[in-house]
């Protein structure tokens, strides 16, 4: 499982939970929830149990220094695409979608960042078991 899977995945948990659309969680529960609690329950726990794994993985390998880092990085790009031209961030869609991107990006970069430290320095972390 590379790292564009591991962004995939983050970022379809990012938007499955909300977007700017009308097919999300959020809207759905707001809609639907009260008629079907208990899979909105349901659905409300298998995305939280998603967030977890990132998160966890997320902290455990980069910390939260560095998910602020990435987000800043993330964030001088788009600023730089913005000046050129190649975006606008005039439209509240468009924003919403780039902050699931960069989101995204934190947790798949979080998720993938043992893999990546392993390949430059040949140094497993602690917590690695042999594969």
């Amino acid at each position: 499982m590379g790292f564009l899977t591991r962004w995939l995945f983050a970022f379809v948990l990012l938007a499955a939970t909300f977007n700017p659309t009308q097919y999300n969680y959020v809207q759905w529960v707001r809609d639907y929830g009260a008629r079907n609690l208990s899979v909105a329950v349901l659905a409300g726990l298998l995305l939280t149990v998603g967030y977890v794994i990132y998160l966890r993985a997320t902290l455990r390998s980069i910390g939260g220094l560095g998910m602020t880092l990435v987000l800043a990085i993330v964030a001088a790009v788009i600023w730089v695409l913005h000046d050129i031209g190649f975006i606008d961030l005039a439209q509240p869609g468009m924003n919403v979608w780039l902050g699931l991107f960069a989101l995204s990006l934190v947790l798949g970069i979080g998720l993938s960042w043992s893999h990546v430290r392993r390949a430059l320095s040949g140094q497993a972390d602690m917590d690695d078991v042999d594969e």
